[in-house]
C-alpha cells in the first residue's frame, strides 16, 4: 500500500507549485523547514488520498513520515487523523503512542497543526503531564504540538493547561511558538473574552509581541490598541 499511496500523490503532484511552496514553509539554509521537499500536491488532493488509503498500516505510515518529501508526511498525519475518528479506545490509544513516537516527523508547522488534535482528543478526559513534558522539549516541533493541542480543550471551555502552558512558552524564542501561543489565546477569546483579557492583563509585561498581536485580533478596536501601546 506504501507505493500506492506515493504513485497517487505523484498523479496529483504540481511541479508548478513547489518553488512556491518551498519559499512559503522556510526550506532555505538555516530556516525552520530546511531540506524540506515538495512535489507541489494541495491540502484537498492529499486529504482525498489520505481518506483512500485510510486502512494503512503503522509500518506504511512510518515509511512515509520517514520520507523528505513534505506531502508524502501530512498524508500520513492525515491518514492518523481519519483512523482516530473511527477507531475503538484501544485503537486510539495505539494511534497516540505512535503518534508521540514519530512527533519529530511532523517537523513544520502544518504537520503539527493538522495532527496534534489527535492527542488533544485523547487527553480530553485523561490526565495531562505528556503535554508539559512535550513543552519543554529541545525540539521546536514538539513544543508547538504542546500548546496546538489544547485546542481541543479550549472548545470544551477548558481553559487551565492553555493558560499554564502559555506561561511556560512566553519563553520561547522561536516566533512559530509566539504565533501558536497567540493563536491558541485568541481561540479563548473566542468562547471567553474576559478570561483572555484576565491572562493578557496578567501577562502584558512579558508577551512577546506576536503573540500579543494574534491573541487581541478579534478585540474592538480601541481595546486592541490599549493593548498594542502597553
Amino acid at each position: 500500500m506504501y507505493q500506492q499511496i506515493i504513485r497517487e500523490l505523484e498523479r496529483y503532484a504540481r511541479p508548478e507549485k513547489v518553488n512556491i511552496l518551498s519559499s512559503f514553509f522556510k526550506t532555505g539554509k538555516g530556516e525552520y523547514g530546511e531540506g524540506d521537499q515538495f512535489i507541489g500536491v494541495s491540502v484537498p488532493d492529499q486529504r482525498i488520498v489520505a481518506k483512500q488509503f485510510k486502512s494503512a498500516t503503522f509500518s506504511e505510515v512510518k515509511k512515509l513520515l520517514a520520507s523528505k518529501i513534505h506531502e508524502h508526511r501530512l498524508t500520513a498525519l492525515l491518514i492518523l487523523t481519519y483512523q482516530f475518528a473511527s477507531a475503538t479506545t484501544k485503537e486510539q490509544e495505539d494511534i497516540v503512542h505512535f503518534y508521540l513516537a514519530n512527533a519529530t516527523r511532523a517537523n513544520n508547522w502544518d504537520l503539527v497543526d493538522c495532527s496534534a488534535g489527535i492527542l488533544g482528543k485523547w487527553l480530553l478526559d485523561k490526565e495531562r503531564t505528556i503535554l508539559y513534558t512535550l513543552a519543554k522539549s529541545a525540539n521546536l516541533w514538539e513544543r508547538r504540538i504542546s500548546i496546538v493541542a489544547t485546542h481541543q480543550f479550549i472548545k470544551h471551555k477548558q481553559f487551565e493547561d492553555i493558560f499554564s502552558l502559555a506561561k511556560i512558552h512566553l519563553s520561547d524564542t522561536h516566533d512559530l511558538m509566539h504565533k501558536a501561543v497567540g493563536w491558541m489565546l485568541r481561540e479563548v477569546g473566542k468562547q471567553d473574552e474576559k478570561a483572555l483579557t484576565t491572562f493578557l492583563e496578567q501577562h502584558i509585561n512579558v508577551l512577546p509581541r506576536t503573540t500579543l498581536r494574534y491573541a487581541i485580533e478579534r478585540f474592538e478596536e480601541t481595546k486592541r490598541m490599549s493593548f498594542l501601546k502597553r
